[in-house]
C-alpha cells in the first residue's frame, strides 16, 4: 500500500470504531442500545402526546417539560439508528459532511437540553418567588427576553465548534475511536494546530452547560430559601423542584464526565469514555419522561387515565 503524507492527504470520509476491541462480542451491545432506544421514543412520544392533548397541562412548566421531552426524542435518533447498523452490521462509515451535520445537531441539542432545565428553574422562580407577577412575566413578550440570549449563545457556539472543526486537515488516520461523532473525537484526527478548536470547546462547555448549572443553582436556592421563610407547606412546589435538581444533577454529571475526560489526564480507557459518551446522549432521553412522570402528580394522573381510556376502548367499540 502506498504511503500517504500529511502533505498530500485530507481524509473526507471516516469510519466510527467505537467498542471495537471487544471484537467478537460487540454485537451484543445492539440489545441494550436498541432497548434503549425504543424506552426514549415510547416514552418521550408519550409524554408529549399527553402534554399537547390534555389542556389541563398547557401550563409554562408543562410547555417546557414537552419541549425538553422533544430535545429527549430527537437526540437519539441523530446517532443511535447507524451505531446500531455497525454493531449489527459493521456499517460504519460517515462522509466529513455528514459528520459534521451529525456533530451539529447533537451539539446543539445537548445545549437546548442544560437551557431548557434553566428556563424550567426560571419558571419556577416566578411561580413561586414572584407569584403576582408570574403571568406577567410568562407573556410571551416578557418569556421571549428569557429565551433569545440563550438560544443565540446556544447557536453560535456550536456553529463555531462546527466550522472551525470542517476548516481542520485530518490526515492522522480516518478511523474515529467513538459510536458517534463527537467533537474532540474528530479534532484529534487532525494534522494542523487545534489549539482553537480546544479552546472554542472548553468556552462552550463552561458557557452553557457550567454557565446554566451556575444559574439553575442560584435559583433554587432562592426558591427554598423563600419556601422555608414563608412556613407555609409547599409541598407540590417542593416536589416539582427536587424533580428538576435530579434531572438536571444526573445530565450535568454526565455532561461534564463526558466532555472534560477528553482534556484532563485521566485512567478511563476507552470503551469507558465512549460508554460515559453514549450515557450521556441516552440515559436522559430514557429517563427524564419516566422521572416527571412519576413525580409529577398531574402528568402521573393524566398518563394513568390515558391508559384506563385505552383499556376501555376495545369493549366500548363492540357495542
Amino acid at each position: 500500500m502506498k504511503n500517504l503524507s500529511a502533505e498530500n492527504i485530507s481524509f473526507t470520509d471516516f469510519k466510527l470504531n467505537g467498542f471495537y476491541s471487544l471484537e467478537e462480542w460487540r454485537p451484543f451491545l445492539f440489545i441494550p442500545f436498541f432497548l434503549m432506544l425504543m424506552l426514549s421514543i415510547f416514552a418521550n412520544s408519550i409524554l408529549i402526546y399527553l402534554i399537547i392533548s390534555q389542556k389541563s397541562l398547557h401550563s409554562p412548566m408543562y410547555v417546557l417539560i414537552g419541549m425538553l421531552a422533544v430535545v429527549d426524542l430527537l437526540m437519539p435518533i441523530v446517532f443511535v439508528p447507524q451505531m446500531l447498523l455497525s454493531f449489527l452490521f459493521s456499517w460504519n462509515g460517515i462522509s466529513l459532511t455528514g459528520c459534521l451535520i451529525q456533530m451539529f445537531g447533537l451539539h446543539l441539542a445537548t445545549s437546548f437540553h442544560s437551557t431548557l432545565l434553566l428556563w424550567m428553574a426560571i419558571d419556577r422562580y416566578f411561580a413561586i418567588c414572584r407569584p403576582l407577577y408570574y403571568h406577567k412575566y410568562t407573556e410571551i413578550t416578557n418569556f421571549l427576553k428569557f429565551v433569545v440570549v440563550p438560544v443565540i449563545r446556544n447557536t453560535a457556539l456550536v456553529m463555531s465548534i462546527v466550522a472551525l472543526a470542517g476548516k481542520l486537515s485530518f490526515c492522522v488516520t480516518n478511523i474515529i475511536d467513538h459510536c458517534f461523532c463527537e467533537h474532540m473525537a474528530l479534532v484529534r484526527l487532525a494534522c494542523g494546530d487545534i489549539s482553537i478548536n480546544n479552546l472554542v470547546g472548553l468556552l462552550t462547555v463552561f458557557l452553557v452547560p457550567s454557565a446554566d448549572f451556575i444559574l439553575i443553582i442560584a435559583s433554587y436556592v432562592v426558591i427554598f430559601v423563600s419556601l422555608f421563610r414563608s412556613g407555609k407547606s409547599h409541598l407540590k412546589a417542593f416536589n416539582t423542584c427536587i424533580t428538576h435538581l435530579i434531572v438536571m444533577s444526573v445530565s450535568l454529571i454526565l455532561a461534564l464526565t463526558a466532555l472534560l475526560s477528553y482534556r484532563t489526564r485521566n485512567n478511563f480507557s476507552s470503551n469507558t469514555h465512549i460508554f460515559v459518551s453514549n450515557m450521556y446522549m441516552l440515559f436522559p432521553s430514557c429517563f427524564n419522561p419516566v422521572i416527571y412522570g412519576v413525580r409529577i402528580k398531574e402528568i402521573r394522573q393524566t398518563f394513568l387515565k390515558f391508559i384506563k381510556n385505552i383499556k376501555v376502548l376495545p369493549s366500548g367499540s363492540n357495542i
